[in-house]
């Protein structure tokens, strides 16, 4: 009997060793060949930034068509789908065996505008100058447009099978005009985009000294509001001073604005980051991390964090000031100033609530608070509990050796809408620099670069995710 027993685990052994073998000779079957792949990467990175597809006007076209023609060329499917002639949007579909719901991989054709003059290099040039690539959407959001088209070429080059379909959308208008890109496809063709995961931007390695520190991975974001105050009064020859001067009260409710705080509050995400920072700081920084878990000290630390580091400051609801506009004459004083708000609230606030906080800070009857047209763009979250996370946090830890820290990003996104579907997204992004934003290096700068290495290195990371989350298992 006893004999019997291990002549059956002897067998369970080999059967499990024989499985692994396969699975292992499976994955290097599938591993692409990255030394050959860099020299396509990079010229498909190239010739993309190379496209002037700023924001305003907009015209992504000529990104759309290289796009659909590198695709096609492979014989991957390309559908577009256009609200605008100018502004298409690309989506291509590795077909799955439908055992599991589609995997999507997003990223935007359109870049900010700029100013030619401020750059020393072209700003559509992708030039490349010591180790890095330098140009308008080398890091928003070219580089995911590279990765995304990279990452179906090679499924199918190497005829990957897999579990769930696996989705590419090159998308429009995310810059400056959501109505041509992703609210025409969420709105009238979702389900050529439909997925249970979506990969997109915003998340990223942090470097510091030339070391990555963590990975981060955007798993909700604010919602942007914008409000007007508007100060009104008697107008008058500016040689008579009048207390009523609208200019005066809107200063003064400005500068109120500049010290608002509201209600902290912490979510599954930002409960979880300031957790993990504080597992990997030291000191007093680790301590104040901590300190963000206790309701009795949070207060005092979003005040240290406004004053000092204010991207760490992602607790509650922010406003602030970012246009002016009253009077039109030096000695007139007059009647009307107003003054423009940018309301970041969080995806569970009221922004009514918010609204009804700020007239109280404010506090004037004679400024009127009140909401502005703008693009709101609807809540949603992400959670950190799925295969998606958990997969995204291995590759991390395997390609950067760096622990993983879901954020909610303070800007914007279009996996806002998506979220809002009930699809499950989250922001990823190359590895940056730490030093390099505040150096005028970073997204939507006048210098706006990446570090060469690193798209590769991110096309290899995202490479791992997908076959993880969609390939046959």
């Amino acid at each position: 009997m006893r004999h019997g027993v291990r002549a059956r685990v002897a067998v369970t052994v080999v059967a499990a060793l024989f499985l692994l073998s396969g699975a292992v000779s499976g994955q290097q079957r599938h591993t692409p060949d990255w030394a050959k792949a860099e020299e396509e990467i990079l010229r498909h990175f190239q010739a993309l930034v190379r496209f002037d597809t700023s924001d305003p006007p907009g015209n992504e076209k000529p990104a759309a068509d290289y796009l659909r023609q590198a695709l096609e060329k492979e014989g991957i499917p390309v559908q577009i789908f256009t609200l605008e002639p100018s502004r298409p949007n690309v989506v291509a579909r590795l077909k799955g065996n439908g055992s599991r719901r589609p995997l999507l991989l997003m990223g935007h054709t359109d870049v900010v505008n700029v100013d030619p003059a401020k750059w020393t290099h072209p700003p559509f040039s992708a030039a490349r100058e010591g180790s890095y690539i330098y140009g308008r959407g080398t890091l928003d959001d070219k580089d995911s447009v590279t990765t995304g088209l990279m990452i179906m070429l090679l499924l199918k080059r190497l005829n990957v099978p897999l579990d769930r379909d696996v989705i590419f959308l090159a998308e429009a208008g995310e810059e400056g005009n959501t109505r041509v890109g992703i609210q025409f496809m969420v709105n009238q063709h979702f389900r050529e985009i439909d997925a249970e995961y979506c990969l997109a931007e915003t998340g990223g390695m942090v470097r510091e000294r030339g070391e990555v520190r963590y990975g981060t991975v955007q798993t909700l974001e604010k919602i942007p509001r914008a409000i007007d105050l508007t100060a009104r009064g008697v107008s008058g020859h500016g040689s008579v001073p009048l207390l009523g001067n609208p200019i005066v009260h809107l200063a003064a409710a400005v500068a109120r604005v500049g010290d608002w705080h509201s209600t902290i509050r912490l979510n599954e995400t930002t409960r979880a980051y300031f957790t993990r920072l504080a597992e990997i700081s030291t000191g007093a920084e680790a301590q104040r991390y901590r300190d963000v878990l206790d309701p009795q000290k949070v207060a005092a630390i979003d005040r240290y964090f406004h004053a000092n580091d204010p991207a760490k400051a992602p607790l509650h609801a922010t406003a602030s000031p970012t246009i002016i506009d009253g009077g039109y004459r030096l000695n007139v004083i007059p009647s009307e100033a107003k003054a423009q708000l940018d309301l970041r609230v969080l995806p569970d606030d009221e922004p009514e609530g918010a609204l009804e906080s700020l007239r109280q800070a404010v506090n004037d009857p004679a400024v009127e608070v009140a909401f502005a047209p703008r693009d709101v763009r609807p809540g949603g979250a992400s959670r950190l509990d799925t295969e998606a996370f958990t997969a995204l946090e291995a590759a991390v830890r395997r390609h950067y050796n760096a622990p993983t820290l879901p954020i909610m990003s303070t800007g914007a996104t279009d996996m806002a809408y998506l979220r809002a579907k009930g699809v499950q997204c989250y922001g990823i992004g190359p590895a940056i620099d730490a030093e390099d934003a505040p150096k005028g290096f970073g997204s939507h700068s006048d210098q706006e670069r990446i570090l060469e290495s690193e798209l590769y290195r991110f096309v290899r990371f995202t490479w791992d995710v997908v076959v993880q989350l969609a390939a046959r298992r």
